[in-house]
C-alpha cells in the first residue's frame, strides 16, 4: 500500500451525496466499526449492517441481514425472497403490543449477605455476624465441608476426619476479637465435629451477652446439611477482656535457637509413625520439621506448606499450624506414651499476639497432671501465642465412628469374614495379586471379583442363604503356578457405618 486509504474522507463524501446505509459484505465485518465512527462524526441519519458473519452462513443469517437493512430504510422485495413458500403478509394491530407473562413471579431473595440483615465477615471458617438488638450478644455463621475447605481432609483420627480442635480455638478467639475479648480463659470440647465425605455442616458460634467483668461464655454448635438435623455443641468456654500480655520470660529460650543445651530429636518416619498409632495427617498438618528436649521442656519448628500460605493470612493462627505444635509431644513420647490416641480437648488462658503466621518456634512443658503449657514465637522471635494450658484425652474409634453416625453419614463399605468351602482351584486369572485396602496402603491378598466368563469355579457359603456378596476376597495356600486353594473369604457389603 503506496498511498493513504482515504476511508473517513470516501465515507464523508458518500453522506454528503444523501447515501443513508452502507452494506459489508464481508463475513469479518472489520469495516462496520469505522464506517459508524464516520457517520457519528458527522452528525447524519445514517445506518451500517452486515451480511454473513464468520459461522453463520445458512439462509437464515442472510435473512436476518435483510430484515435489519429493511428495519433501515432499504427496499426488500420480500415476495421473492418468500416465494413458493406459506408465507403471507399480516397487518399489525392498531394498538400498542400487550404483553402478559405466564411465569409465576418468584420471590425475591436478598443477593448477598447485607440483604440477609447480616454483617459479612472475612474468615475461612465463617462467613456472617448478627449482633443482636438486645442483650449485646453475637452470633456468626459458616459452613464447613471438604469441598469449599478441602486442607480439613488432612486431619484424619482413627478413621474418622475430623475439625481439629485448633481450629475451635480459632473460632472462639476471633470471635472475642470482635467482641473486644481478646484472652481465651478456658474452652472445653464436648463432642467430636465429624465432617461428611459428600455435603458439609453448619456452624454457629455463639456469644452471650458480657457479665460484670466483661466476660463472655461462648458455644460453639453445629449440624449437618438439611433444617431438620439437630444441633450438637461442640465446645463452650470462656472470654475475657483481659489484656493478652506476652510472657516475656518464658518467651526468653526462644530467642535463641537452638536452644542451649537441648539435644535433637530424630523426626525420620515420625509420621509413619503416628499413622500406625492412628493419626493419620495430610501435608497440610504435617508441619513438625524439627524438635529438641531439655529436662522437661520441648522446643520445635512448625511450619505450613508454602500452598497454605494464602489461607494463613486470614486466619489469626491456621488451625493446622497450631496442631502441628502438639504433635512434638507425640513424637518424643510415641503417641500418648501408652500407645493410645490423644486429642486436645481443654484449653485455658489462649493470647493471640500477632496474626498470619506460617512458621513457629515452639516451646512445651508438661507438668504432673498432664496439662502442657505452650509458648510460640515467629522465627523472629517476636511473641504470637502463649497457651497456659492444653489437656489431651484418649479417644477410641467407636467414640469417633459414633459421633459419625449420629450426624447421618452415608452406608459404608465394610468387610466381614465368612465361612467357606472351595468347589476346586480358582483359576489364576481371577486372581489379582493385590488389592487397595481402605486405608490407602496395599494389601498382597488377592481380590475376586463376579464375572460372567464360563466355567469359573468360585468358593461357596456354608449358608445358601446368605446374600450374594458384591465382592470376594480369598487368602491362598501356596499352589502351583497356574493354581491355589482358597483358605479363609471375606465378603462385602453396604452397611450402616461404624456397626
Amino acid at each position: 500500500m503506496r498511498r493513504t486509504v482515504r476511508f473517513d474522507e470516501a465515507t464523508r463524501a458518500l453522506l454528503r451525496d444523501g447515501y443513508t446505509l452502507f452494506v459489508e459484505p464481508t463475513a469479518h465485518h472489520i469495516l462496520k466499526t469505522g464506517v459508524q465512527e464516520s457517520i457519528d462524526a458527522a452528525d447524519k441519519p445514517a445506518a451500517t449492517v452486515g451480511s454473513l458473519r464468520r459461522g453463520e452462513g445458512g439462509l437464515a443469517r442472510f435473512a436476518t441481514s435483510l430484515a435489519e437493512a429493511w428495519v433501515q430504510g432499504a427496499p426488500v422485495d420480500w415476495a421473492a425472497f418468500f416465494e413458493g413458500t406459506d408465507a403471507r403478509p399480516t397487518d399489525l394491530p392498531g394498538y400498542a403490543f400487550r404483553r402478559k407473562r405466564y411465569w409465576r413471579k418468584v420471590p425475591t431473595v436478598g443477593g448477598g449477605v447485607p440483604d440477609l440483615g447480616q454483617t459479612g465477615i472475612e474468615h475461612p471458617l465463617l462467613a456472617a455476624a448478627v449482633e443482636t438488638a438486645e442483650a449485646d450478644r453475637h452470633v456468626l455463621t459458616g459452613r464447613l465441608s471438604l469441598h469449599t475447605q478441602p486442607w480439613l481432609a488432612d486431619h484424619e483420627a482413627l478413621g474418622t476426619v475430623l475439625l481439629p480442635g485448633t481450629a475451635f480455638v480459632e473460632l472462639a478467639v476471633y470471635a472475642g476479637d470482635r467482641a473486644g475479648c481478646a484472652t481465651l480463659e478456658e474452652l472445653t470440647l464436648h463432642a467430636p465435629l465429624v465432617l461428611p465425605e459428600r455435603g458439609g455442616v453448619s456452624v454457629q458460634v455463639l456469644l452471650d451477652a458480657p457479665d460484670a467483668s466483661g466476660a463472655r461464655v461462648v458455644g460453639i454448635h453445629s449440624r449437618a446439611d438439611g433444617d431438620d438435623q439437630p444441633w450438637t455443641r461442640h465446645a463452650t468456654g470462656t472470654l475475657s477482656a483481659r489484656p493478652a500480655q506476652d510472657t516475656g520470660d518464658r518467651q526468653t529460650d526462644l530467642a535463641q535457637w537452638p536452644p542451649a543445651g537441648a539435644e535433637p530429636i530424630d523426626l525420620d518416619g515420625a509420621y509413619e509413625r503416628l499413622f500406625g498409632q492412628g493419626y493419620a495427617y495430610g501435608p497440610v498438618f504435617q508441619g513438625l520439621t524439627a524438635a529438641w528436649r531439655r529436662g522437661d521442656e520441648l522446643f520445635a519448628e512448625v511450619t505450613l506448606p508454602e500452598h497454605a500460605h494464602g489461607d494463613a493470612r486470614t486466619f489469626g493462627l491456621h488451625p493446622a499450624l497450631l496442631d502441628a505444635t502438639l504433635h512434638t509431644e507425640l513424637v518424643a513420647a510415641g503417641g500418648d506414651g501408652e500407645g493410645r490416641t490423644v486429642l486436645p480437648f481443654s484449653w485455658s488462658g489462649v493470647r493471640l499476639h500477632a496474626v498470619g503466621a506460617t512458621a513457629l518456634r515452639v516451646r512445651l512443658v508438661r507438668d504432673s497432671h498432664g496439662h502442657t503449657t505452650l509458648n510460640a514465637t515467629d522465627p523472629s522471635g517476636n511473641p504470637v501465642l502463649d497457651v497456659d494450658s492444653v489437656a489431651a484425652r484418649a479417644v477410641s474409634a467407636g467414640q469417633l465412628h459414633g459421633a459419625a453416625r449420629r450426624r447421618g453419614v452415608p452406608y459404608r463399605l465394610t468387610w466381614s469374614q465368612q465361612p467357606l468351602e472351595a468347589t476346586g482351584p480358582v483359576p489364576p486369572h481371577h486372581r489379582p495379586s493385590s488389592t487397595a485396602s481402605t486405608t490407602g496402603r496395599r494389601s498382597q491378598t488377592p481380590c475376586m471379583y463376579g464375572s460372567s466368563r464360563p466355567r469359573t469355579r468360585t468358593p461357596t457359603f456354608r449358608t445358601p442363604s446368605a446374600p450374594r456378596p458384591t465382592a470376594l476376597c480369598t487368602s491362598y495356600r501356596p499352589g502351583s503356578e497356574r493354581t491355589g486353594t482358597p483358605t479363609r473369604a471375606w465378603s462385602s457389603s453396604p452397611t450402616a457405618p461404624w456397626r
